[in-house]
């Protein structure tokens, strides 16, 4: 079996901790939260056995990667510029860049800013959304009882204090409650996106969660310890503020508003997973090449939730390495 080696790279000022594997054209694998570089084990190994040097780093904030004090230093311009930084560190003039979650976005801006960096992108459950006319907070949905999780992960401590109480308990939770194995109230699309999403403001993230008493067949009790390990010596502060500068990434990217992504794409998701439950979600994945007109494919999950690559492992690793193939 391929070896995922470890190292450091000093990139955008921040030293970055990498886990890699193989050699070949170089493939950077961007997670999202609440994860780590761990959450591409299946893929640095199937990409790097294809013939492709894959590159998963623990992002901006994350594991053992340096995590800056100061808030703003965590807007889309800075995780793009440590993209950029890590091609830099490794020596490279290109790469391809996928990104799952929260690592999507910063795949995709990495792919409309720095085309010439980036050749081609691969974005999974959060697909390309372009800059809307209206400051992004004032959208999210909040009511008497209830606030979208977004809006929650605003307020300093609440959520850290939340998240930290348990690490084992928090990642069981939601691994467990936003995968395709949990049941949902609502069934699918946005009545289910609702049951998860919005937090009760007298409860908390967790509070309308499952910690399943049975792991899914996907995950194991080894994978849980390992983000829990990673989380217990992080803490969640770093991935919520990315959260927090949601507003100030809208701001920052007026000067890009109807840019287009121009590189090759390919979008995959779940069909249950709760992002494509989000309001709008549906008209905007639908029309996707209006925004990526190289969208070579989009591919959508029966079964499968929002861990898109580690619940369908096999599945994700062969539609990537047929993208690639085609670069």
């Amino acid at each position: 079996m391929t070896e995922v080696t470890h190292r450091t790279v000093e990139a955008n000022g921040i030293r970055m901790h990498i886990a890699e594997a193989g050699s070949g054209p170089l493939v950077v694998l961007c997670h999202g939260f609440p994860e780590c570089w761990y959450s591409w084990r299946h893929q640095l190994r199937a990409l790097a056995e294809a013939g492709f040097h894959t590159v998963a780093p623990d992002m901006r904030g994350y594991g053992q990667t340096d995590a800056p004090e100061e808030i703003e230093q965590y807007t889309l311009l800075h995780l793009v510029g440590d993209m950029v930084g890590l091609l830099d560190g490794l020596g490279a003039e290109t790469a391809v860049i996928a990104g799952h979650d929260w690592g999507a976005p910063v795949a995709w801006h990495a792919a409309l800013l720095r085309p010439d960096r980036f050749r081609g992108v691969i974005g999974l459950s959060v697909p390309f959304r372009p800059r809307g006319q209206i400051r992004p907070t004032t959208a999210m949905p909040q009511t008497d009882d209830a606030l979208f999780y977004q809006l929650y992960f605003q307020s300093l401590g609440v959520p850290e204090a939340e998240l930290e109480r348990d690490p084992q308990r928090t990642l069981r939770s939601i691994l467990y409650s936003a995968s395709g194995d949990a049941p949902r109230r609502s069934g699918r699309g946005e009545a289910a996106a609702h049951d998860v999403a919005m937090v009760p403001r007298q409860g908390g993230f967790i509070s309308q969660m499952v910690d399943p008493a049975v792991l899914p067949s996907w995950l194991t009790e080894a994978d849980i310890a390992f983000y829990a390990g990673e989380f217990a010596r992080s803490g969640f502060r770093g991935g919520l503020n990315w959260y927090r500068n949601i507003d100030r990434n809208w701001e920052l990217l007026a000067p890009f508003v109807g840019a287009r992504v121009a590189v090759p794409a390919l979008y995959v998701a779940g069909d249950r997973d709760l992002v494509l439950g989000f309001h709008g979600m549906d008209q905007l994945i639908a029309n996707l090449t209006h925004f990526v007109p190289q969208l070579r494919a989009k591919i959508i999950l029966p079964g499968c939730g929002h861990w898109t690559q580690q619940e369908r492992a096999a599945e994700v690793s062969s539609a990537m390495l047929d993208f690639l193939r085609t670069l």
